[in-house]
């Protein structure tokens, strides 16, 4: 291999004298050079004692890939730079580059070659011209043409490399999931309202915001209705809350009441209405905040919640207008529980909620889903049995929990009524992770704490006990929706014995009728 031999003089064998060097000094002081005292260069003339060796020598930094010289000259006796030929640094990455060598003039090239196994391949692209005997200022070279493209060419391939491999990632992302990516699919034509005809509807005010849309204050004509939007995107939670209201057996007190569908807008505006009735109360959480519960407002709340709850979960074939299957809801929560204008509750939101009828399967039902606070630990752990019962028991759990919400704001009991508080705020604050609630429910098994001073109040105590039985960490041992309103009706015969303060009716099972869309909800 003849390659050294274009940028090296070629060794000599034997001892080489070194009489002159390369000379040059870096001066960065601009006042310096004005006096022509700045960056020097020549040949200097190496004087030497008596048995010592001489070299040259050659310091330098490689800044960004240009090579800036420090000094050149001549250096005294080191066996580090014995019978070396050519100026060679070989140090791994230092801040400032040294060669050392013997023979006259040897530093006017300098190489940097950290792995020997590859030197003449690095002495290829490191080896820089530093010096020319036509001028008295050393030349600082570009480095080679090869080097140049190299690092003009690689970040150009790098950058096309990432915009063809965002660009894959993009179709092949989008033709997995195109109703997310490209909601284009219309989804078809809405069936005629006959609540709605051709009314107007005007939009007043946004009351709410959940996961899949938010839900506006309207009016139609005289009335006010709640009008939940979902953008195209969410097309399967809309889909499936209009399935669920248009199933026979629907119509129901304790069930929103559902006025009809529209689509509005085309191509990537569509949005897609859901129209029910409208509750100026609000949800159940809404009204806790700002209020404190006498015990039969609380009675009347527990006992339509349950009665709505045990209706949706109910098989009910022979009704006039078809069979109605059982329904899980599952997102039951107290923001899901509207409240009507005499504290009657109604259940809310149908977007995960899950029919089971006879020879008809589960499909690709998830099972954790719905809100993370109000998931019972068998949804936590993903140990669900994915059968009607499973399901149902699930709901009952959530259940559990809202009743806590009712006791923790009922006055009832001596002593003061905390402020209002979500179940395990108190234990894990208001936005906790899925882990936390697996450490809280599942592995410690934690729930809301339920005060002391309730079991000094007979309903209360009840109501404790019913509580701890829908919670129950074992599925199988939790209460059904019926039995829990049939516990609300005693309870609340019982407050109507003890302390007649305020008669609430009790009003018994309504399956089946419809009733006028005076106010709505959500």
């Amino acid at each position: 291999d003849l390659s050294p031999c274009l940028y090296f003089s070629g060794a000599i064998l034997g001892r080489m004298e070194t009489q002159e060097c390369v000379h040059y000094n870096y001066n960065p002081n601009p006042a310096a050079i004005q006096e022509n005292r700045g960056n020097r260069s020549g040949i200097e003339t190496c004087a030497g004692e008596k048995d010592k060796r001489r070299h040259c020598f050659a310091t330098w930094r490689n800044v960004s890939g240009i090579v800036e010289i420090v000094k050149q000259g001549c250096w005294l006796d080191d066996h580090n730079c014995y019978d070396s030929t050519e100026c060679v640094e070989k140090k791994e990455s230092p801040d400032v580059f040294f060669c050392c060598c013997e023979g006259n003039m040897c530093n006017e090239k300098f190489v940097y070659t950290p792995d020997n196994t590859q030197a003449v391949q690095s002495k290829f692209w490191t080896t820089f011209q530093v010096w020319e005997k036509s001028t008295s200022n050393p030349v600082t070279q570009k480095p080679p043409v090869f080097t140049t493209l190299m690092y003009s060419l690689v970040p150009i391939i790098g950058i096309t490399a990432i915009i063809l491999f965002s660009f894959w990632m993009y179709r092949h992302h989008k033709l997995a999931y195109p109703l997310v990516l490209v909601p284009t699919q219309d989804p078809g034509p809405m069936p005629p309202s006959p609540i709605l005809g051709q009314k107007p509807l005007q939009l007043i005010e946004i009351k709410a915001r959940g996961r899949f849309g938010c839900v506006w204050k309207a009016q139609l004509l005289n009335d006010y209705v709640a009008v939940k939007i979902f953008p195209i995107q969410d097309k399967q939670s809309w889909q499936n809350e209009y399935e669920i209201y248009n199933l026979s057996g629907m119509r129901h007190e304790n069930l929103l009441h559902f006025l009809g569908a529209e689509k509005r807008g085309n191509n990537m505006d569509i949005e897609l209405w859901l129209i029910t009735a409208y509750h100026e109360k609000g949800s159940l959480t809404d009204y806790l905040k700002a209020n404190v519960l006498s015990w039969s407002e609380l009675c009347h709340i527990a006992q339509t919640t349950a009665r709505g709850l045990a209706y949706l979960h109910e098989d009910i074939p022979g009704l006039k207008d078809g069979h109605k299957p059982a329904i899980a809801h599952r997102d039951i929560k107290s923001k899901n529980i509207l409240l009507k204008s005499n504290l009657t509750a109604c259940i809310a939101d149908f977007g995960l909620a899950q029919r089971f009828e006879a020879g008809r399967s589960a499909g690709d039902t998830h099972g954790q889903v719905g809100t993370r606070r109000y998931m019972a630990p068998e949804v936590l752990e993903g140990a669900i049995n994915f059968q009607r019962d499973s399901f149902l028991r699930i709901d009952m759990y959530a259940l559990g929990l809202v009743l806590w919400e009712l006791a923790a704001r009922c006055k009832a009991a001596d002593g003061p009524v905390d402020e209002y508080m979500l179940p395990f705020e108190e234990e894990i604050g208001q936005h906790p992770s899925l882990e936390d609630m697996q450490d809280v429910v599942v592995h410690k098994k934690m729930r809301p704490t339920l005060r002391e001073c309730w079991q000094k109040h007979t309903g209360l105590t009840m109501l404790c006990e019913t509580i701890e039985e829908c919670w129950d960490h074992e599925a199988e041992a939790r209460l059904s929706a019926g039995c829990v309103e049939e516990r609300m009706v005693q309870m609340q015969r019982l407050n109507n014995i003890t302390a007649p303060e305020e008669i609430v009716t009790v009003v018994t099972m309504v399956t089946n009728v419809d009733y006028p869309p005076k106010e709505s909800s959500l």
